[in-house]
């Protein structure tokens, strides 16, 4: 089971191609610091410190999806406004297509404005209208489906948050069209009368929404769970009902019975977007036809590590490998993360208050001096991320016959250190646009820099120079080496 989900892991998810379908909206994070209370009425003052913009509803999904290394196409409405756009640029820097996204002039972007303070959500600010997809704009995904079918794609989601994208005679006509190709189709569901989802291969309701469609509050016990999911799947004539349980898990019916798959325990920050997480790895599951049990496994993993964050979060694809092969095992290989991952995780660290540090270097041969100097910049803050040269960029810095070591044996020995979080490869001789693109907290700097003639300080918050140690340097250990 572990071994069949590490190969999906690896090499699986690579190859799929998932077409989401739904309400996408903008998720913004206004966080700061609440230290007194207001003179004008007794509400918390909130010191705003940062703000960020990430995917939410359809687009969560989607961006799960692309996150854990597959292809997405993603089609929706959004607005012809200043989110719209914001939205879209989101998509795009995820690697998403959004050739599907129409922009409509009489429709404003969802988007979902959260006030943290020291980590809570304090308030939630709602901007939007029901959209109301006419005959064009179905008519138009319809054609955008047809086209991803003939390309094979391996799994429809329809991600459907009750804002009016998703209607009975769009989803009627999807569930049709994925059962004339083979191609499961996946509900993300939202409200009480689950007509419009009649016949699809699976769907995931939370425990609020399995009894919302059942008219009475359920408890969470398995033989409650499963005997409403019956009744539910028979009903609608649905394959699969996947519920998410919170900390108890998933429970999976279809016409086999029941299958249940429990949580791990985990410190819990933010639910946010959980559901998206687990419908990112059932739809990439469902594509490549993996067995049952090991999707469940693989879901509540991805949902381990979403809630485990502040707001909505993107599961990256080392980090789920990371955990479902588990911390303690002896690591062979590491794959250094995408910028796209990278930034993902410094905007996370920081809304939670944590200082993010990044430093680059070449690190060939890596010696005391390395160490030394890693480990003093690891002191500053909670979270190192290393810029690391590539191969070609060495060679360019260093001249011929270097670097000695490879650019994904550099990554593993610097990420086998305990203070280093992450390392991040960049092409270029300096790391100015990694640096605009992470905008850490700390950018650190080892020698006798001084501060202004460091490359890329304008998208740090500060930057420290720190001594290297005396004595020792890569090509002196080259040239002792080779007896010079």
């Amino acid at each position: 089971m572990k071994i069949g989900g590490e190969r999906f892991l690896r090499e699986d998810i690579k190859n799929i191609k998932v077409a989401v379908i739904g309400d996408i909206m903008l998720d913004r994070y206004i966080s700061g610091n609440v230290e007194r209370i207001s003179p004008e009425a007794p509400v918390p003052i909130n010191l705003v410190k940062s703000q960020r913009n990430v995917l939410g509803g359809a687009a969560n999904t989607a961006a799960n999806l692309s996150s854990l290394g597959g292809q997405v196409f993603i089609a929706g409405m959004r607005g012809n406004d200043r989110d719209g756009d914001t939205l879209s640029e989101l998509l795009r820097a995820a690697g998403i297509d959004d050739t599907g996204v129409i922009v409509s002039e009489e429709y404003s972007t969802t988007t979902k404005v959260r006030i943290l303070g020291a980590r809570q959500q304090m308030m939630r600010l709602d901007f939007e209208e029901r959209c109301n997809p006419d005959d064009k704009v179905c008519k138009y995904i319809l054609k955008w489906l047809d086209q991803l079918l003939q390309q094979r794609v391996g799994s429809i989601v329809l991600s459907d948050y009750g804002k009016g994208m998703i209607t009975e005679q769009l989803a009627q006509t999807i569930i049709k069209k994925g059962k004339e190709y083979d191609v499961p189709v996946l509900i993300d569901p939202k409200g009480c009368d689950w007509t419009k989802y009649r016949g699809a291969y699976g769907i995931t309701p939370n425990i609020k929404e399995l009894s919302d469609v059942a008219g009475f509050v359920i408890n969470n016990n398995d033989s409650d769970i499963e005997r409403i999911g019956r009744k539910v799947r028979e009903t609608f004539q649905i394959e699969n009902i996947f519920v998410t349980r919170s900390e108890k898990g998933i429970t999976c019916i279809n016409k086999n019975g029941s299958a249940h798959c429990a949580s791990v325990a985990q410190d819990v920050f933010d639910v946010s977007g959980a559901g998206d997480t687990v419908m990112a790895i059932l739809a990439a599951a469902t594509a490549v036809n993996l067995d049952m049990i090991t999707a469940l496994e693989l879901a509540n993993t991805a949902a381990g590590i979403a809630v485990s964050r502040v707001g909505t979060y993107p599961v990256g694809h080392t980090e789920m490998i990371d955990a479902w092969c588990g911390s303690n095992m002896m690591r062979t290989a590491y794959i250094p993360i995408s910028w796209e991952e990278a930034k993902s995780k410094v905007d996370a660290w920081k809304s939670q208050g944590e200082t993010v540090v990044f430093t680059n270097g070449c690190f060939d041969i890596l010696h005391k001096g390395h160490i030394t100097y890693l480990q003093q910049a690891a002191a500053l803050g909670e979270h190192l991320i290393i810029g690391l040269n590539a191969d070609e960029s060495v060679k360019k810095l260093k001249g011929e016959g270097r670097p000695v070591n490879s650019e994904s044996d550099r990554a593993f020995m610097l990420n086998s250190l305990r203070f280093v979080d992450e390392v991040v490869i960049f092409n270029e001789e300096t790391p100015l646009e990694l640096l605009k693109c992470l905008e850490p907290d700390i950018l650190v700097k080892g020698g006798d820099y001084s501060v202004e003639d460091v490359i890329g300080k304008e998208y740090a918050g500060e930057v420290r120079i720190l001594p290297f140690v005396k004595g020792y340097s890569t090509t002196q250990i080259i040239n002792k080496i080779l007896g010079k």
